[in-house]
């Protein structure tokens, strides 16, 4: 398992334009970590990542109904030496999302890619991936704050993480991994407190040597906006 707290700092420089900057406190790491983010918003690495996000599209119709676009540019800097026995650098990564946002229904599809810099002659290989989630809030908790909101995911992941390299030459094989991970999530909603599990299980695995199989992914994330 692995433990953090991690601090989100946002400014709106336009209505549509925003830099964030999250940091971390590590406090447990996994061993062998999956190559993954987790989500567009923050690494769930130990990585402090500084993020330009641009909402490029928007339309608003109907009562509390919209269309969305948004891409996003960021740079990352690691907190440990090594990660998964490579020496991890710098990163950059990108990544655009479109969805629809009702006061009952949501459905969101993006895309991302981050590459990882060489640090002392090796490389982490870098993570392009795919993500699709669509949600529904029951009429039970359509009531305005300061009720409670709950909601429910069914979120899909694709991740198509490279081989790492040593002195320019990758360890195994010039292919790819390839994992595409299902399952539910809930995100609820209090006052300045939010929480969300979820669990993601692997329903397709094609990896290149050496890569260990994953059986599941377990988050809960416990927030607090001031």
């Amino acid at each position: 398992a692995s433990y953090m707290l991690r601090y989100t700092f946002f400014y709106g420089i336009t209505e549509d334009l925003q830099v964030t900057l999250t940091t971390p406190t590590v406090i447990e790491r996994l061993e062998n970590a999956p190559r993954t983010r987790g989500n567009s918003m923050m690494p769930s690495n130990g990585d402090i990542e500084a993020a330009l996000w641009y909402r490029f599209f928007s339309n608003a119709f109907g009562v509390g109904k919209r269309f969305e676009s948004t891409a996003i540019l960021g740079v990352s800097a690691p907190t440990e030496d090594v990660r998964g026995q490579v020496n991890v650098g710098n990163s950059i990564h990108g990544a655009i999302s479109t969805g629809y946002a009702s006061r009952t229904w949501y459905a969101w599809l993006g895309g991302g890619y981050q590459y990882y810099f060489e640090k002392d002659n090796e490389q982490l290989g870098d993570l392009p991936y795919a993500s699709m989630v669509i949600g529904y809030r029951p009429d039970v908790f359509m009531g305005d704050y300061p009720k409670p909101d709950w909601r429910i995911f069914v979120e899909s992941l694709a991740e198509f993480p490279g081989d790492n390299k040593v002195n320019g030459q990758f360890f195994s094989t010039d292919e790819r991994s390839k994992k595409v991970l299902v399952g539910p999530s809930i995100l609820g909603l209090t006052g300045p407190w939010g929480i969300s599990f979820g669990a993601l299980f692997p329903v397709y695995q094609d990896l290149i040597p050496n890569t260990p199989r994953e059986k599941y992914r377990v988050s809960l994330n416990i927030s607090y906006w001031l």
